[in-house]
């Protein structure tokens, strides 16, 4: 059995067995079809991401046939839609795991405006992907921006609203917040659901999303997908859901939260800067409002 992460291992495998690239995905196809399947949305998913979203499935097909990968652009279209990779109009911006082609209600950028100076006061929600041997799963995920510990988390086979639903549900148990959290997210339909918005406003969670073409408003949660992919998932092989779901719990509540020291938080873990912010009789991190400012957007 084969498993191959990225380009550069298949051009040195194709390298070393003196093959070209397109006679090694054609005979992976034949003998391993799930596995090729696998590879071949993930090659998608990295051109999408490299190109920032602005490439559809011809232009992502031209690339995948450069690499060597024979694919017929319909396979390409019918991925990209399964996977919700909609590439970017002047109309609208759709990050990879986001589908924000709804017409439900919008809200603030109130994130934007905020200078947090304490816990409770701003969560950050996102998702991304992860990649098993023969299908991907995806991650959701609710930060607290003061501390850049997770607060709460969620897997799922499936990209809905069940998913951010769970993680929003386990940051509500976790942290019991008082109304007046601001809630921050992409515009996708995952949390832009009524469903969503029921449970936040049911705890006074105030909800505010990212401007039209601008996903770096979530920078926390980027920051955070990276490092759980570059420590965690690009490290390690999962025999499945279950698997991958226990070392995920390991890494956020153990590692992460934990020991990892975070740079922005002067070289001290998520949960360690939320002690010393609690002890310090100088400032309040339960109840302490945000400062706001109100520049035109």
């Amino acid at each position: 059995m084969m498993h191959l992460q990225g380009k550069g291992n298949i051009e040195r495998f194709c390298r070393l067995a003196d093959v070209s690239r397109a006679s090694f995905y054609r005979h992976w196809q034949a003998a391993e079809p799930d596995q090729e399947e696998v590879e071949l949305r993930h090659q998608i998913q990295l051109i999408f991401i490299e190109h920032r979203g602005h490439y559809g499935c011809l232009r992502i097909t031209r690339v995948l046939h450069v690499q060597g990968l024979l694919v017929n652009h319909k396979r390409v279209e019918r991925l990209m839609r399964e996977d919700n990779l909609l590439a970017i109009t002047k109309r609208k911006f759709v990050l990879a795991t986001t589908d924000s082609d709804h017409h439900l209600p919008v809200y603030l950028n109130l994130a934007a405006r905020m200078e947090v100076t304490a816990i409770n006061q701003l969560w950050v929600a996102d998702m991304t992907y992860i990649r098993l041997r023969t299908e991907f799963v995806f991650l959701a995920v609710v930060i607290d921006k003061f501390s850049r510990k997770v607060v709460g988390w969620a897997i799922s086979q499936t990209i809905d609203c069940q998913l951010t639903l769970a993680a929003l549900q386990f940051a509500i148990d976790t942290r019991n917040p008082l109304p007046g959290v601001v809630h921050h997210s992409d515009r996708g339909l995952q949390y832009a659901a009524r469903i969503y918005m029921a449970l936040l406003q049911a705890h006074g969670i105030i909800p505010s999303m990212s401007r039209p073409g601008n996903p770096y408003d979530n920078a926390t949660c980027e920051s955070f997908m990276k490092t759980l992919k570059k420590e965690e998932v690009y490290c390690s092989e999962y025999r499945d859901l279950a698997d991958l779901t226990t070392h995920i719990e390991t890494f956020i509540d153990k590692y992460y939260n934990q020991q990892r020291l975070h740079s922005a938080l002067r070289y001290t873990s998520p949960a360690d800067f939320e002690a010393a912010a609690t002890a310090n009789p100088q400032q309040d991190v339960v109840s302490g409002a945000p400062k706001m400012s109100f520049f035109k957007a």
